[in-house]
């Protein structure tokens, strides 16, 4: 912990039970270091941020399956407590889970977290992280104000709260649903609705977003069939992350898809019409990190990207070995898997 010296904090340090040891901006001494040491800190989840004489940071913790694990059994331990005591933590949520969310948002390795975000198991609860991680990142892209990210990060979050009074038989259901256990399932919106605007201190958008996520800019969408005026912008953006979280995730009626359908699927409105503006801010911003990855392509091969067409974004030039391949002109090869 001594390489903390004199660094200062990008966000507070708080204890397990939501306590604020030392807050956020300030600059570490001793004094903090046998604090945290007596709470028992641990010195991977103390984040700090540039100094404001330029003096080099200790580097924050970006191991993002860490953060995102760690964020996941959260989820699991507080939704198994608000389905038996029918009461949701609003403080706890936002002193404890929040921010853990908002720091794997922060990994710098985009691909990286897409991989530690997807679902592989025990969808349900990494669903819930994995939407309020994508949907944090989308609210940075589209320069939300920092208070706006903060909720946004939270609705995202809670945004399938309802799901906890659904069956779990039903959810899980490896095969496909039945009219009348859709009609079940649809139900989690309202009924996450209601319990949030039933906790205190709550603000009405977090509720909206667990209403309005499954709503379609065309009114398409359920509860309500909203039409795109009517809904938040939160609600669409939440849209945005829960479609692409569904498709990138193993799921017990569906494997994860391949990285090129995924895009493709998402762009053309395949769930119902998004936010043409969000779908296109939240892609511009991973088909651009795709430059210097290495992909597998869909016919084995391994390679490099190298260019983006900006006319053809989803199909770039690729290296592979001492060769190129435009993908915009061999359009029965794509890109399947993004390496991390």
């Amino acid at each position: 912990m001594r390489d903390l010296l004199g660094k200062r904090l990008r966000y507070d340090v708080t204890t397990s039970y939501g306590l604020v040891l030392v807050p956020i901006h300030t600059f570490l001494n001793q004094e903090h270091l046998d604090l945290f040491k007596q709470h028992r800190i641990d010195a991977m989840d103390i984040v700090t941020t540039t100094m404001p004489d330029g003096q080099t940071q200790s580097a924050p913790d970006h191991d993002a399956n860490r953060l995102v694990q760690k964020a996941t059994e959260y989820a699991k331990d507080l939704f198994e407590r608000i389905q038996t005591k029918k009461k949701i933590p609003l403080l706890e949520i936002k002193s404890e889970l929040i921010p853990i969310v908002q720091q794997a948002a922060d990994n710098p390795d985009l691909f990286q977290l897409f991989q530690a975000v997807k679902a592989k198991d025990e969808y349900t609860h990494q669903h819930n992280i994995g939407v309020g991680i994508l949907s944090t990142l989308i609210g940075k892209w589209m320069e939300l104000a920092e208070t706006e990210v903060a909720l946004l990060s939270l609705a995202a979050t809670m945004h399938d709260v309802g799901k906890i009074k659904v069956s779990q038989e039903i959810l899980m259901k490896p095969g496909k649903l039945t009219t009348a256990e859709y009609e079940e399932i649809k139900k989690h919106t309202i009924l996450g609705y209601n319990m949030l605007r039933e906790t205190v201190g709550i603000n009405y958008r977090v509720a909206l977003v667990a209403l309005q996520h499954h709503e379609r800019a065309d009114g398409t969408g359920y509860p309500l069939q909203l039409q795109d005026s009517q809904l938040d912008k939160m609600s669409r953006i939440v849209a945005v992350a829960d479609v692409f979280h569904a498709m990138s995730s193993k799921r017990p009626y569906h494997e994860m898809m391949p990285f090129h359908e995924v895009v493709s699927r998402l762009r053309k409105g395949f769930f119902g019409e998004l936010d043409p503006h969000i779908v296109s801010v939240f892609l511009q911003n991973i088909i651009y990190n795709l430059v210097g990855r290495q992909v597998l392509l869909t016919d084995g091969r391994w390679g490099e990207v190298v260019y983006i067409n900006p006319t053809d974004d989803t199909n770039p030039l690729v290296k592979i070995e001492n060769t190129f391949l435009d993908l915009s002109r061999e359009r029965h090869i794509h890109i399947k898997e993004v390496v991390i």
